[in-house]
């Protein structure tokens, strides 16, 4: 089993986060990688253009009903919730989640249901707690969890609580995360391997 979509969460602190692993990630890359970043209603919508900037795959904010491709990098629009349905965007204006819209949590159940064991998903910085939950429900279907160290944290909160609400696969340093990832797509690439064959091959990266 290989894997199909890496999903990334953040909040407070996010940006600088944001830039240290997606700049990274090379030309390359063969997974879509999707992210919540939260922002408020009001924020300037120049977010996608400006990690663009450090970005050398694609990056774009998905329209409701757009296929889910390949070597893309996606960022939820402000104000709306971000799912994957069907290997396709959904869009959804229903309530936030822990005061976020869009919210980690609902973007990574919604993957969890599409991919399960298929899907790597990780936390990075942030100041409260939505995402932990979405994160176990990537665990407990079988895919792998990533939590950045709340140590190297611009804000250790989201982290924390994602790890006391799930046992991660690896909690790692800002700056181990792309590495992290580019391992296990290598693994991925070379020998089509599980979600438990790649936590055993890449056991002791990051610590």
């Amino acid at each position: 089993m290989s894997f199909d979509v890496v999903l990334i969460g953040t909040s407070t602190g996010g940006l600088k986060a944001l830039q240290n692993v997606l700049c990274s990630l090379p030309p390359d890359f063969p997974l879509p990688v999707v992210i919540v970043q939260h922002r408020g209603k009001a924020a300037d919508n120049g977010l996608c253009e400006y990690l663009a900037e450090f970005c050398n795959l694609p990056i774009s904010e998905p329209e409701d009903k757009e296929p889910l491709l390949p070597a893309r990098i996606y960022l939820a629009p402000r104000d709306y919730h971000l799912l994957i349905e069907s290997g396709s965007f959904a869009l959804s204006t229903d309530a936030p989640e822990a005061f976020a819209r869009p919210s980690i949590d609902a973007l990574f159940e919604s993957a969890a249901d599409e991919f399960h064991q298929r899907a790597i998903a990780v936390i990075l910085t942030g100041a409260n707690r939505d995402g932990a939950r979405g994160l176990s429900t990537i665990k407990n279907r079988g895919g792998l969890a990533i939590v950045e160290d709340p140590a190297s944290a611009a804000c250790g909160e989201l982290p924390a609580a994602a790890i006391e609400r799930t046992n991660p696969d690896w909690i790692v340093p800002l700056h181990g995360i792309a590495p992290l990832l580019l391992k296990l797509i290598a693994v991925h690439n070379t020998g089509a391997q599980s979600a438990r064959s790649a936590r055993e091959n890449a056991a002791q990266y990051g610590s």
